[in-house]
């Protein structure tokens, strides 16, 4: 009776060993996607910022309209693939198939 529940009480202590880095290693994962996307969140928000201020720029003379084109061309390319990235890390269907 003792030698069956030594061998139950280190069966779970084995299990327990094993499992352990598994449901750390879940948490880690969850934990680093949540801190990617506060990440991108923060880089879409500036991106939205440089696109702003790269109108009011043209607004007020300091570029040239074809250069203003390219460099607004640039910074959407660049804000739709944060929000894509966005989009994947939470599962959500890509925006343009929306």
């Amino acid at each position: 009776m003792e030698y069956a529940l030594a061998i139950v009480v280190l069966a779970a202590l084995v299990a327990a060993a094993v499992a352990l880095p598994l449901v750390r290693d879940a948490g880690d994962d969850e934990r680093r996607e949540a801190e990617r996307t506060a990440d991108l969140e923060v880089a879409k928000e500036s991106k939205y910022a440089e696109i702003r201020d790269a109108e009011l720029d043209f607004r007020m003379g300091k570029v040239s309209e074809a250069d203003h084109r390219e460099t607004d061309r640039e910074l959407r390319a660049q804000a739709i693939d944060i929000l894509r990235e966005i989009d994947r890390l939470k599962g959500e269907e890509p925006r343009e198939a929306r």
